[in-house]
């Protein structure tokens, strides 16, 4: 069935909104098998916690979800979980990771469109070896089934580098409704700014920061680029990032703070100075001393000191904390308790885990 023009209105309104939307983690127990209870858990805590959405089945999710059998139950355990819990009472952004070759990605798009998926956020990982006119292509295709959120993935876990003008064509798509720059670096994710208003696409197409290492000076930052010879200025509206898969709830408060201070056209200095600390929780949560090994790991331990997971385990037995990431954690922790939700989390967990 071709995809409607007014799923894709929708999908770009709900977008436009400018949410915090979580990368879900996959609970697993001690035999790494899917652990329904607590992974129910989790989508209710980011519920609770005052997420816009869900982005389910992406990285932070864990690619191996697919080798394993579990792309399908994990998404629908999602979808039905946040449905049930929040009813009518509001409106979820739900963002569906989709990857591989073109038609495993046809078919994940197809699955999430009806499963209730309102957008895919689509990685190019396993397209490392194509051209960007082969790249194009296959955006074009997968964009007939489902709104696409683009993604540009860091090439420390499996991104690659991609030009302003991959942007500007992709940005051009008409399917497209989103982008989560991710690439955690300055002069790439410049790169997307200018593709995006060289495709004159920025009223229709939202940039959601996915730069773990930079989320508060994405939020805060207006970027300036040259059109015609003319300044065009367009601002990141907000995040999915799987650093928001932890304390979660202060995160939606952070985009909050920084959405009024955009909207009120002053900045104060200790919202700039949250930008370091948020990056130096990063910096232990994603493990970034050892080249992100850990990243998963970390935040599976973040949310194991609060009782909403059982461990850490992770689908590759090879996957863990990393030598010196626990004290890391152990720090942040502790400079920066007023930027965790451990009170919230520790006031609702059991009535989440039911």
């Amino acid at each position: 069935m071709p995809l409607a023009d007014d799923a894709v209105t929708h999908a770009r309104q709900l977008l436009q909104r400018g949410l915090a939307i979580p990368a879900h983690p996959l609970a697993l127990d001690a035999q790494r098998q899917l652990d329904e209870r607590r992974q129910r858990a989790l989508t209710r805590y980011y519920l609770d916690a005052g997420a816009g959405g869900l982005a389910v089945g992406v990285h932070t999710t864990q690619f191996a979800i697919r080798e394993r059998g579990l792309y399908e139950p994990v998404l629908r355990l999602a979808a039905e979980t946040a449905r049930d819990w929040v009813g009518t009472q509001r409106e979820l952004a739900l963002v569906a990771g989709l990857c591989g070759p073109t038609t495993q990605a046809l078919a994940e798009a197809r699955l999430a469109r009806d499963l209730g998926y309102h957008a895919g956020l689509l990685s190019l990982a396993a397209l490392s070896d194509r051209s960007e006119d082969e790249l194009i292509a296959h955006c074009q295709a997968v964009a007939a089934e489902l709104p696409l959120v683009g993604f540009y993935l860091q090439p420390a876990v499996g991104g690659r580098v991609l030009s302003a003008g991959f942007w500007a064509r992709f940005a051009a798509i008409e399917q497209v409704v989103a982008i989560k720059v991710a690439p955690f670096h300055r002069y790439r994710t410049l790169d997307v700014v200018r593709g995006l208003v060289a495709a004159r696409a920025e009223e229709r197409v939202t940039l959601y920061t996915g730069n773990d290492d930079h989320i508060v000076l994405d939020l805060l930052t207006p970027f300036t680029v040259m059109r015609d010879g003319a300044p065009v200025t367009v601002r990141f509206r907000g995040g999915l990032l799987g650093h928001w898969s932890v304390w979660t709830q202060k995160a939606v408060q952070l985009l909050d703070r920084c959405q009024a201070a955009v909207a009120a056209g002053a900045v104060p200095a200790e919202l700039l100075a949250l930008d370091s600390r948020v990056t130096d929780c990063n910096s232990a949560f994603f493990d970034v001393a050892n080249d992100f090994r850990g990243c998963i790991a970390g935040c599976h331990e973040i949310l194991r000191r609060q009782g909403l997971l059982e461990g850490i385990w992770c689908l590759d037995p090879q996957e863990g904390l990393s030598p010196g990431q626990a004290d890391a954690l152990d720090r942040v922790c502790r400079e920066h308790a007023d930027l965790s939700d451990d009170e919230f989390v520790a006031a609702n967990r059991d009535r989440w885990l039911r």
